[in-house]
């Protein structure tokens, strides 16, 4: 018999707020994360946005300075958000052996990387930091994550893109379901809020260029949507399996039931589109979790606002589960966030646990047109309640590369 895998701690730093409970509760509000950047990075570099969803609580306010310039800002999030989550989870006693950590970025150490450099050519490579590699590697805010709790059993940190936080939910699952470990802290983080990397995404013109309407950019599902909104943040959860929990008199909020993962082998940035590898991820994590189709009654989808990707998804949740897609109330957080890359799939994999924990779907906002080929039961503007009873929902992130990563979140 499979081993039950339950979530006992939730931490995060978001657009939204500093920890998960001004997190959630502006999510519920359906308040919007993104606004104008106070900076003059459009101007001086020429880049068509000048908006994204910063971090509502900056690191300075929460890290002591010195340990903040041993990090580059992504591991600083991760940070934050595991120590959240780790006293939300009691700060569990568990034997270092048994004790786990897998913390994914997607782009990584970005701005360790521009400023060395920066550095080097202006100053020379004598005033390069000798913590330069140890800050910008992929896996740093995983070895920061893993020293921070004393982590033995392994520290990983998968790169997928904007499917890398829900991936690392995943490999954590089966550490623990393959007896690895008892407890691991898992999630996603990115701090990408450079002016290089957003003026990449705008040239790929993959970014809303609603410079007059920050708020209002991130617009899943409506027939105006124009681009995804850059944001940055983390979510950490804690995740031991139900003995272990059940043992120490642990609280549960879920359990993570079911893990599915596929390639597209399409194309480098954009989904396949009959959306084979997202259905073929998510029967996969059905099966995994062993839930019918009848069980799920809400999705958190990946959503990103982008004219062709939101609908491929929707069509293949519609394709997926037939009639019992009507039973399905479905949310677009990012519409609320922003993207965070590498987090996305940690943060919303959160609001996933917190949607079945409490029995409510977090809104959609900004969908003043929806899009007349979404034939689902899109949540907009107020959250929605869910059943009682056993329920069952599905997380869905996927990322450049043709990455699809589903997760099933049953409750406890």
């Amino acid at each position: 018999m499979s081993t039950n895998v339950v979530v006992t701690g939730l931490g995060a730093t978001t657009p939204l707020g500093g920890d998960v409970a001004s997190t959630w509760k502006a999510a519920l509000a359906g308040e919007s994360g993104a606004r104008t950047l106070d900076n003059d990075w459009a101007e001086k570099y020429g880049i068509g946005v000048n908006f994204a969803a910063q971090i509502k609580v900056k690191p300075e306010e929460v890290l002591a300075r010195p340990e903040m310039k041993k990090m580059d800002p992504s591991a600083q999030y991760a940070i934050i958000a595991t120590r959240e989550a780790w006293a939300d989870a009691g700060s569990p006693d568990v034997d270092p052996t048994r004790l786990g950590a897998v913390v994914s970025s997607g782009i990584g150490g970005i701005w360790t990387t521009l400023d060395g450099w920066d550095t080097l050519r202006e100053r020379g490579g004598r005033r390069v930091l000798p913590m330069t590699v140890p800050m910008l590697m992929p896996n740093s805010p995983a070895a920061y994550v893993e020293l921070e709790i004393g982590a033995q059993a392994g520290a990983h940190a998968l790169v997928s893109a904007c499917a890398s936080g829900a991936e690392a939910i995943g490999y954590a699952v089966d550490m623990i379901r393959l007896g690895r470990a008892d407890v691991v802290v898992a999630g996603g983080t990115e701090a990408c809020l450079h002016p290089m990397p957003l003026a990449a995404f705008a040239a790929s013109r993959t970014l809303s260029q609603r410079n007059d309407n920050p708020a209002g950019a991130s617009r899943p599902y409506d027939q105006d949507r124009d681009g995804f909104v850059m944001a940055e943040g983390a979510g950490i959860v804690v995740l031991e399996s139900e003995e272990h929990a059940k043992a120490r008199g642990a609280k549960i909020y879920a359990q993570v039931s079911g893990v599915g993962l596929s390639s597209d082998a399409y194309h480098l940035t954009s989904p396949e589109p009959t959306g084979r590898g997202q259905i073929a991820a998510m029967t996969m994590s059905l099966k995994n979790a062993g839930v019918d189709l009848s069980d799920v009654h809400h999705v958190n989808a990946h959503a990103t606002s982008t004219t062709v990707g939101d609908l491929i998804e929707a069509r293949a949740v519609r394709t997926l589960f037939g009639d019992n897609a009507d039973q399905i109330k479905l949310s677009a957080t990012k519409s609320l966030t922003g993207h965070l890359l590498g987090g996305a799939g940690a943060l919303e994999t959160i609001f996933t646990v917190l949607a079945v924990h409490d029995r409510v779907a977090p809104p959609t906002i900004n969908v003043d047109n929806p899009d007349p080929e979404l034939t689902l039961d899109l949540v907009r503007d107020t959250p929605r309640e869910l059943p009682r009873g056993d329920i069952a929902a599905l997380n869905n992130s996927f990322g450049f590369g043709g990455h699809n990563v589903a997760l099933v979140v049953r409750n406890a």
